[in-house]
């Protein structure tokens, strides 16, 4: 079988057109098509009034036919051999591998990354643990909804955590910028389709799933876990974990005690918290456990009409059934030195409440699979870093977090309103008093305001600098009725938690530091990514 990439067809083309496109692209008769089935689909829509749909096919042919047609290319073609890309496990336990006993591995944290290192284990055969602090996902939902509706944040169930991850209440999207030699993404995939994703994430170019097909995955794939030996618990809040540091100052972490005061032993831990974890990421410093500071982003949520979105993007093929809801991704180098950059692009979706603090605001997005709803929404944030922002000591990222959010929920009423501002006031820096055509979403509601107070001064005149430049790329993105809503802060860890390349702690052995907590991921897709590679690393140091 091999790989044709680049096939170009118009958006509308007909049915039998991408057979036809194969057999003239590869030069061959028709007759010796034996059969082709489609990889990735994407669209090209640099030319809106021409809009392309771009194929990965993967083709069979007489196999006579396929190597000579391989021996004649040039290096650089666009015909190469399929990729193998099933997934070749590392190790495998015999079956008699305890099901107790520090051999036992555990999983601290049930979000895309625990989630997949979690299955990893069990395929292999390690019958891990898993420690979720929050409530099981359908509870969580519940939880969720309830602050949403009524404002009854409860600090272990909402949006940060709870069984599924922050990644549960988010728009599903399932592409990263990762390099995955491996195909281990793939493997990803794959996995959700088992547990119940569409199908089409397999081929699509930037799948996405949505928040309610996602907690009946996430269902699923804990009752594959459990079925094949392992065991999630939720509400088990870890109080500490155990390290033993030896005369030479090297740690080894032995297990862990929880906040019901039940002591687990494992010599293999991995951490996949989220990055809201913030108590977490205290006892890991107070135990000693190595932690450095590192950059995030800080900001607001903008919300446009979503036809306003799709018209710039694509035209005249606005509301193409095969193009959904149009996305962007946007970025620009401000006169102040910042960088400000669009971040977890929500077509058709809503922005929502994602604090886990009482007394706190935070924004972040979500849709449906759907993506019908009536705004496009998007984080607009600017970078900051430790040693220009916030160099005091390793938490200063943490502590400025919550500054801000704080911040945020006085300046939304001290109700969990969000703050909110018309774009067109806040570029001519007037508190807004009204709003326009464009209803945000935000739930439980916004409070109009000057968000001028709302972040730093370096930050807000980026972001005004920014919207203007958007607006150059996307006609209407600067428009007066746009809604801004505050404060973004939880882009991504205020921290890293470094490991080596055996992908342990630099100084504590057999504790496993993985996925967007501990500074390793950015997203669904890699996070569970890191997830298969440290369960991968868990199991060669087990069963070497």
């Amino acid at each position: 079988m091999i790989r044709l990439n680049e096939v170009k067809l118009p958006l509308n083309h007909q049915k039998d057109a991408l057979a036809a496109a194969i057999v003239s692209k590869l030069g061959i008769n028709a007759a010796d098509l034996l059969d082709f089935s489609v990889f990735k689909r994407s669209y090209d829509a640099r030319k809106k009034s021409n809009i392309l749909l771009v194929y990965q096919v993967d083709v069979v042919l007489d196999e006579g036919i396929e190597g000579d047609l391989l021996a004649s290319l040039p290096a650089n073609s666009s015909v190469m051999p399929s990729p193998d890309t099933r997934y070749q496990f590392v190790a495998r336990a015999a079956v008699d591998f305890p099901a107790t006993g520090q051999r036992r591995p555990i999983v601290i944290g049930f979000g895309p990354c625990g989630m997949l290192a979690a299955l990893l284990l069990a395929q292999m055969g390690l019958n891990p643990i898993v420690l979720e602090r929050g409530q099981n996902v359908r509870r969580r939902t519940k939880d969720t909804w309830g602050f949403w509706r009524a404002r009854k944040l409860k600090p272990e169930s909402n949006v940060q955590f709870g069984e599924g991850g922050a990644g549960t209440f988010s728009d599903g999207k399932l592409y990263s910028q990762v390099k995955d030699k491996r195909h281990l993404g793939r493997k990803v995939l794959t996995e959700f389709v088992k547990a119940g994703a569409p199908e089409e994430i397999l081929s699509v170019s930037k799948p996405h799933i949505g928040t309610f097909k996602l907690v009946k995955m996430v269902e699923t794939m804990r009752q594959e876990i459990t079925r094949l030996g392992g065991e999630v618990r939720c509400e088990q809040k870890v109080e500490t974990i155990h390290r033993h540091v030896d005369q030479d100052g090297n740690g080894q972490v032995t297990g862990l005690t929880l906040s019901s005061g039940e002591t687990l032993s494992s010599n293999h831990i991995i951490l996949a918290v989220g990055h809201s974890a913030r108590d977490t990421f205290r006892m890991l410093l107070d135990l000693g456990v190595y932690i450095e500071a590192k950059p995030f982003s800080i900001g607001f949520r903008i919300e446009h009409p979503q036809s306003i979105i799709d018209r710039a993007r694509f035209g005249e093929q606005a509301g193409h059934p095969l193009l959904g809801a149009a996305d962007y991704k946007l970025v620009h180098h401000c006169d102040n030195g910042r960088t400000v950059y669009s971040f977890c692009m929500c077509p058709g979706g809503t922005v929502v409440a994602a604090t886990s603090e009482e007394g706190h605001v935070v924004t972040n997005g979500m849709s449906q699979y759907s993506r019908n709803e009536r705004n496009a929404n998007a984080a607009i944030v600017v970078g900051i870093t430790p040693a220009q922002d916030y160099p005091q000591h390793v938490f200063s990222g943490i502590d400025l977090q919550q500054q801000l959010e704080a911040l945020a929920y006085e300046l939304g009423g001290k109700n969990y309103n969000a703050p909110a501002q018309l774009v067109g006031d806040f570029l001519q820096g007037k508190t807004s008093t009204v709003l326009a055509s464009v209803t945000p979403s935000y739930q439980p509601g916004v409070t109009l305001t000057d968000l001028s107070k709302a972040l730093p001064a370096y930050a807000i005149a980026a972001i005004r600098e920014a919207i203007v430049a958007f607006d150059k790329q996307i006609k209407g993105f600067a428009m007066s009725d746009a809604v801004l809503t505050g404060v973004e802060t939880r882009t991504s860890s205020p921290i890293c938690i470094k490991r080596g390349g055996d992908l342990q702690s630099l100084n504590t052995r057999g504790l496993y530091p993985a996925g967007e907590g501990a500074g390793y991921a950015g997203g669904i897709l890699s996070a569970a990514i890191d997830g298969i590679k440290v369960a991968e690393a868990i199991a060669v140091d087990i069963l070497r």
